[in-house]
């Protein structure tokens, strides 16, 4: 079986709750070992384990899976580079922490003068 080199060769993803990593592994194009290498190397790739330490993907972790296999064979990077790139993609940049502060602050502010309002 020849592998897909593009993630726009892969199947659909298809609208299951959980899949298994064989699952997974024919979805993305990636054999079971490098997933299993992959969770330890990548702190966001959390599959769900249950009886036996079997391990059920979420569509998400499907998603991660592309995202990590395009990053790693298709732009070149390297493990600690591709773990880099996701951490800052995961969360909000700072300048969003600091938007999304000064807006609970300003509510903050808007609730109090109300309630200082009320108590007079």
């Amino acid at each position: 079986m020849l592998e897909p080199t593009h993630n726009n060769e892969l199947p659909p993803i298809p609208g299951k709750r959980y899949f298994t990593i064989g699952e997974v592994s024919t979805l993305c194009a990636v054999k079971s070992h490098v997933l299993r290498y992959w969770e330890a190397e990548f702190p966001q790739l959390k599959p769900v384990k249950r009886r036996g330490n079997r391990r059920y993907y979420r569509r998400g972790d499907v998603e991660l899976v592309r995202a990590i296999r395009s990053l790693l064979y298709e732009e070149g990077y390297t493990i600690g580079g591709a773990r880099q790139r996701l951490a800052s993609e995961d969360g909000p940049t700072q300048v969003e922490l600091m938007t999304s502060v000064k807006a609970c602050l300003g509510d903050l502010e808007k609730a109090r003068s109300l309630l200082s309002r009320e108590a007079e």
